[in-house]
């Protein structure tokens, strides 16, 4: 599966639109995390533990994104585009783009 923040694939031609596909993971934080991260802030640095907790919710929300797209029969996902929110204890991302069917283009 091909999955491109771009509108189209060089050396390919979509074939076919065939939806908008979301993969959407909402994670909570616990105070253990938040206490960490607070120390983090105080003497500055990164959190490594919120470091992580996003870039799995980030990969969750793109494998779901991709699964959806596969189930309709896409080979491709182009147009992505990644939201992050954060409200009180909740980490939500989503992953959105347009499921498509691309051939490769063959030059004679």
């Amino acid at each position: 599966m091909i999955v491109s923040t771009t509108p189209t694939l060089e050396g390919m031609q979509i074939v076919s639109y065939l939806n908008i596909v979301y993969g959407e993971v909402i994670m909570a934080t616990d105070v253990g995390q938040d206490f960490i991260a607070g120390f983090s802030s105080l003497f500055g640095g990164r959190s490594g533990t919120y470091e992580e907790s996003l870039s799995n919710a980030r990969q969750d929300a793109i494998n779901e994104m991709k699964m959806r797209a596969e189930e309709m029969g896409a080979n491709a996902i182009v147009g992505v585009d990644i939201d992050y929110e954060s409200h009180a204890q909740m980490l939500m991302v989503i992953a959105s783009g347009t499921a498509v069917v691309v051939e490769t283009s063959e030059k004679e």
